[in-house]
This record gives structure tokens, sequence and C-alpha cells, in this order.
């Protein structure tokens, strides 16, 4: 479809710089959505799947951070993806950490990023989210304002919840960006317990107020230590939490050692971070009841890394930086990797 069209579309967009080319890609999206451009080329195939109580088209999205503030979730639901995740969004807007903050690793098919979850605030998302035509299902991140201290994360979890829980297929607490300092100290058992059965109350009481049960997910780091898993487990089955998506960005860099831009701060994605968000995602397979749903991101090149994450235990796969580097025709690649192993 785009096999030949993107890799030299995506070699004018990387002459800019990342950020630049980010917001370039995503217009030329709209543009091409606008125009019927983009529902022409690319065919994604039916292929659905029922997870979390939700009918996905097809088990293939778009992660987190690609859309973080719902501005063009109609045009990027115009190349086949069967859900979208936008997010993460916080209570007030921010502008994030200074720039530069994206770099590339072409060699590896990687980026680092240290945002700082850069948004315009929940209430302009839920505008743009009311808006949308996508019939997939969507997914909203939430997380909490940089300047919101640990022990009033629950605060800006919860408003982000209230506001968004009318609007949302599903609701993503990310507790595991390492761009926001202290973050991931939430995914420590105590305080991600807590965290937990705040959010957990609180959609009991949405649930009766808008008779409508939004399944809540919570997204972990690729760099937690094995003895942490079987704990967390714990905590997202005592709350009652219906997903969990593994994984977030790495701060290791054992995998791009020696490459340019390697040493900067923030975020690893794409290829190198593939074989430990795979091993987290299967130790929480192996610690978590068959009922709890597994979303498999991180380093997803190609259609058979995704065809490897649903054998190891997840329902779902999406992508972020794979989709920056393969283009659109990613999603179908995917899916026939997937189908080719449900029919084995």
């Amino acid at each position: 479809m785009l096999a030949n069209f993107y890799p030299l579309l995506r070699k004018a967009l990387f002459i800019a710089d990342p950020e630049t080319a980010h917001g370039l890609a995503l217009e030329g999206l709209r543009l091409g959505h606008g125009v019927g451009a983009t529902q022409l080329l690319c065919k994604a195939s039916n292929m659905p799947v029922t997870v979390m109580g939700l009918e996905f088209p097809n088990p293939v999205g778009m992660a987190a951070g690609m859309d973080k503030n719902g501005d063009y979730i109609d045009a990027l639901g115009s190349v086949g993806f069967g859900f979208i995740e936008v997010g993460t969004i916080t209570p007030r807007p921010q502008p994030g950490n200074p720039k530069p903050r994206i770099f590339r690793l072409e060699q590896a098919n990687a980026m680092i990023n240290r945002l700082g979850f850069n948004n315009k605030g929940v209430d302009h998302l839920v505008r743009q989210v009311q808006k949308r035509r996508y019939k997939g299902v969507l997914g909203i991140n939430i997380g909490k304002n940089f300047d919101t201290p640990n022990e009033n994360a629950a605060d800006d979890y919860l408003v982000c919840l209230e506001k968004v829980y009318a609007h949302a297929d599903y609701i993503t607490v990310n507790i595991s960006s390492p761009n926001t300092t202290g973050l991931r100290d939430l995914q420590a058992v105590g305080q991600l317990d807590q965290l937990l059965a705040a959010l957990n109350q609180r959609r009991l009481e949405l649930a009766d107020e808008f008779d409508k049960r939004v399944p809540l997910v919570v997204k972990v780091a690729p760099d937690l230590e094995d003895e942490q898993i079987p704990e967390m487990a714990e905590a997202v089955v005592r709350n009652a939490f219906d997903g969990l998506i593994a994984t977030n960005t790495t701060i290791s860099r054992d995998a791009v050692k020696g490459m340019r831009h390697a040493e900067e701060q923030g975020g690893l994605s794409g290829a190198p971070v593939k074989d430990k968000a795979n091993h987290v995602l299967q130790a929480f397979r192996a610690a978590l009841p068959a009922e709890i749903a597994l979303i498999g991101t991180g380093g997803i090149t190609s259609g058979a890394d995704a065809a490897e994450k649903i054998q190891l235990g997840a329902a779902l796969v999406q992508f972020y930086t794979g989709f920056v580097y393969k283009g659109p025709d990613l999603v179908s690649d995917c899916l026939e990797a997937i189908a080719a192993i449900s029919t084995v």
C-alpha cells in the first residue's frame, strides 16, 4: 500500500528536528484524511476482538504520546487502527521540559524523549474527544502535573478521571514515564495500592452516575525488578483494574551504547526496548489472572514483533515509535502476522 511511498516521506520529514517533524506528520495526516487519501491507501483488516468487555475492530492500536491532546483522532483512525490511546493528559496545561527534548537514534530504529507530559490540559482534550467521528475504541491516558507532589498525586488523577470518564472507552493511569520527576515512585506497592484504590472507588461512583463502567488500565515501566511484579500484580487485582500496559519507555541504555544521542536523558523507545518490555509482559501474564487484559507495547517495528507479544500473553498491541520509522503499513503488517498465528 504505502510501502514505496512512506520511506520517501520519512526521508523528507527526518530533515526536520524530531518534534517539528512530529507536528508536520500529524498535520499531513489530517490533510490526507480530509481529502480521503488515507482511507483509500490504508486498508486494515477487520479482526474484531473483545477485551475488557469492549469490542475492538482489530487488536492493533496507536499508543499514547502520538496525539497527546486528542487533536488528530479521526486522522489516525483512518489508517486502520483498531484503537487509539490519546494523552498523557494532566489537569492543567503544561509546556513540558525545555527543547530539544526528542532525539532520533536512526541506526537502532529508536528515539529518546524527555517531553515531560507537555499537553493542553484535560479540558481541551475533552472538547476534542467530543468532536471525534472515529468509531474504534478510544483510550485516554491520564497523569499528574509536574509540580503536584506525589502525596497529592491521586488528586490530579481523580480530576482527570472525573472529566474524561463519560468520553473514554477505557482509561489508562500512567505512573511509568521517566520524564516527570518522581512519577515512577508511584509504582512502589504502597503508593500504587493507595492510588489504584482511590481511582477504583471513584470509578464505582462514576459508573452509577453515568450507568457505564469504564475499564481502568495501569501502564508500567520496563525497568521493574522481577520481585516487584508479583506485588504490583496483587495491587492490580485487589483494586479491580481491568488491564495493564507493558510497557512504557526505558531508562536503560545498554542496547544503544556508543550511538549518537544515546546519553541524552529521557525514555528510550523503539526496537531496543523490545526485550525488556517482553520480559515484563511475560512476567505480568504469569502473575495476573487471565481475566485481566495485557496490552503489549514497546519495540514493535514489524508484524513479527506484534505477534510475539500476542504469543507472550497480550490481548492487544500498540506502538508509537515503530509508526514513526515504518509508517502506516505497520498496522496491516501487524494484523497479518497476528492473523497468521491465530490460525495455527
